[in-house]
């Protein structure tokens, strides 16, 4: 995304991003349309949309018999990529993940998004399967987003897979990686986490976009450990407004993070949802001002389930 500014200070406006999931399996797209009709407005530079692995489900037959099915419940990224493109005219970036797609998969992928003109991506390992301890890469896949990063360089030089060739597409895919200020749960410390991202960028990522935090001062310590290490591209902040009381146990759990203490001593005195919508507004609010005011490129909101809030945060930001 040659538009995103490289410098952490910039003169230049800070823009603004979404992320949105791609409906329940059996749902329709207005739920998509109803979030993006009022967040539009606000002139995104781009909306990323997820991509999720199948998951095992067993399906009893006839006779009682159990029928074992590998189903996806949010399919269709690549369909709500264009069609997102087509109703709004604003650039999507679909995420490509090694979790659940073999090469193989992924390169079929990346045939269809480059025939779409869809040429920005976010590439991720992905999450491990529900019924998985650990890792474990689909067979003929990827164990690491670094592999996912060679094969889409491999893709623009017009190397597809058993040695077959093509003219390199004119549009060449760009891609994102993810970052961890408070570290990645599976790394064994952050200057491992650290040489792995520095990898992804050497090999060819434009711009890292982070996992969510609440606490502003890891952030501008992870940019900090980053630029020292030499990586100069964009590092933008991923903010996720609070809405639900579960947010308190869930999301440390989930996604490995610490709540500020001064966000902690607020939340324990949040007896409802409509409470906990409230404070995450606010201290979103107060977050986005200042990494403004710190001259971030851009702000990346991870809107699912929160799109009342991430729309009235915006009314007091952007």
């Amino acid at each position: 995304m040659s538009d995103i500014k490289a410098n952490s200070q910039t003169d230049t406006p800070t823009s603004l991003s979404f992320e949105i999931l791609p409906p329940l399996r059996g749902k329709g797209m207005e739920s998509v349309y109803k979030t993006l009709d009022k967040l539009i407005p606000f002139g995104p530079s781009y909306i990323n949309i997820t991509t999720h692995r199948a998951e095992t489900i067993y399906s009893e037959g006839e006779g009682g018999m159990y029928q074992k099915l590998s189903v996806c419940n949010r399919p269709g990224t690549v369909a709500i990529a264009a069609a997102v493109k087509e109703r709004y005219k604003v650039r999507t970036v679909p995420h490509i993940i090694c979790s659940g797609f073999s090469a193989a998969e992924i390169e079929s992928e990346l045939i269809d998004l480059s025939y779409l003109g869809i040429t920005d991506l976010l590439v991720l390992r992905g999450d491990r399967a529900k019924e998985d301890n650990r890792f474990i890469p689909t067979p003929g896949g990827y164990s690491h987003a670094i592999e996912l990063c060679e094969q889409i360089n491999a893709f623009n030089r017009g190397e597809l897979l058993g040695g077959v060739h093509m003219d390199a597409p004119t549009t060449p895919f760009t891609y994102g990686v993810a970052g961890y200020p408070e570290k990645h749960d599976e790394a064994m410390n952050m200057e491992v986490d650290i040489a792995h991202l520095k990898a992804k960028v050497a090999a060819g990522a434009d711009h890292i976009v982070t996992q969510m935090f609440f606490d502003n001062a890891k952030y501008f310590d992870f940019v900090a450990r980053l630029r020292k290490e030499g990586i100069t591209v964009p590092v933008i902040p991923g903010l996720k407004p609070l809405t639900t009381l579960n947010h308190c146990a869930m999301l440390p759990r989930t996604f490995h993070i610490d709540f500020p203490q001064a966000l902690a001593n607020e939340f324990v005195h949040c007896k409802s949802n409509d409470d906990v919508k409230a404070l995450g507004i606010e201290w979103a609010v107060a977050q986005v001002r200042e990494l403004k005011a710190a001259g971030v490129p851009m702000v990346h909101f991870y809107t699912m389930n929160a799109s009342y809030s991430t729309y009235n945060i915006l009314k007091q930001t952007f």
